[in-house]
């Protein structure tokens, strides 16, 4: 089982819950409450579920294809550690989610 830290946009611990590894982050985080939409259902054609990683968190998951980065070039505050979470597994002993502001 991975834990999985949900943080809002100010910072400030959401949530935590556990998810077995290998789930989908953006269904771990619906199921959580967390507010991402999915809109696309994980077509890879919106960013709507746009998350901002811990970077020990996204320097160990895989690359992000070509597709996602250019969603992610038109999400709104997009960073470094962006990622869309429909593209993601959990992975890890623990996993650390800060929604956009």
């Amino acid at each position: 089982m991975t834990l999985v830290r949900f943080f809002r946009s100010d910072g400030s611990l959401d949530r935590e819950v556990e998810a077995t590894e290998g789930d989908n982050l953006l269904d771990v985080a619906q199921d959580a409450g967390q507010p991402l939409e999915g809109t696309c259902g994980k077509c890879i054609s919106c960013s709507t579920c746009h998350v901002i990683l811990a970077p020990e968190d996204f320097a160990r998951l895989q690359e992000a294809s070509e597709e996602e980065e250019d969603l992610l070039d038109l999400a709104g505050n997009a960073q470094r550690f962006s990622r869309l979470a429909c593209q993601l597994t959990v992975s890890g002993p623990t996993m650390t989610v800060r929604m956009p502001g």
